[in-house]
């Protein structure tokens, strides 16, 4: 009896698997092939930079009523300001970059900040920089007369200078930015301002982020901490050493600055 039963159960199971097998979804075992061979999707590339399209604000530093700093020779800083400005908005806007807006605010200091934060939010900016030029601590000024007017001055420092401020929402890409514009500076053999790690800078001290470029951390700027996109402030170069304004003063520095600056943020659209 045991014997018979093998025998039904050998020609029984196969017959009962062939059902199985005939009975299931025509298409499962193609299913299970196509799962295992199938290959992962590539991960999908960033948009790429439509030049045309970037919104870009360049910020002129101060205004007429609050011009900033007064230069070794009685020259305000907005000038100096507006002019570089300028010419790195021209560049821009004849390199593509047909939405760059040159951002010229009035009024007092304080209020002529949120002024410029409102415009560049307001108007969706992808990028932010302003523009400006350095001096000193008054307690490193020293006197000199110059065309029969009194005068200050200080040759103790020079260079250009690059800050981000951590409490932006976007201080990773605002530190790409400054370290290619740094060193964009720096492959035109100009140097950075290294006082600012010193302690004869007082209040003005910060915390240098990049030794090889120059970029420096700087938290309590209202126009790189409450701007809604990347942000960078430039100090060009320094206007209250003797020599350098002079150097700030000509077209051929102003064209290398402005030229070295625009090819940074044609890398940055490209990179973001």
């Amino acid at each position: 009896m045991r014997h018979s039963r093998s025998i039904i159960a050998r020609l029984v199971l196969p017959l009962v698997a062939s059902i199985l097998l005939s009975l299931a979804p025509a298409d499962a075992g193609h299913a299970a092939i196509t799962r295992k061979n199938a290959k992962p999707k590539p991960p999908q590339s960033p948009a790429k930079c439509e030049v045309p399209k970037f919104r870009i604000v360049v910020d002129v530093g101060h205004t007429p009523d609050s011009y900033g700093a007064l230069s070794a020779r009685n020259d305000p800083e907005f000038g100096f300001n507006f002019r570089l400005a300028r010419l790195i908005t021209a560049k821009l806007k004849s390199g593509g970059f047909a939405a760059a807006r040159l951002l010229v605010t009035d009024g007092k200091a304080r209020p002529s900040l949120f002024k410029r934060v409102s415009a560049a939010n307001d108007g969706r900016a992808d990028l932010f920089l302003s523009i400006h030029h350095d001096s000193v601590p008054d307690k490193l000024l020293e006197s000199w007369e110059f065309d029969g007017a009194h005068s200050y001055f200080s040759d103790r420092f020079s260079g250009h200078s690059l800050f981000v401020s951590q409490r932006n929402p976007h201080f990773a890409a605002s530190l790409m930015l400054a370290r290619m514009i740094g060193r964009q500076l720096k492959e035109q053999d100009l140097h950075y301002a290294s006082q600012y790690t010193l302690p004869v800078m007082g209040r003005y001290r910060r915390q240098l982020l990049d030794k090889d470029v120059g970029v420096y951390r700087y938290d309590g700027l209202v126009v790189l901490s409450q701007t809604r996109s990347a942000a960078v402030l430039l100090e060009a170069g320094s206007i209250i050493n003797r020599d350098e304004e002079m150097a700030m003063n000509s077209p051929g520095r102003q064209e290398m600055i402005a030229g070295a600056v625009a090819v940074a943020i044609r890398e940055f659209c490209e990179r973001r």
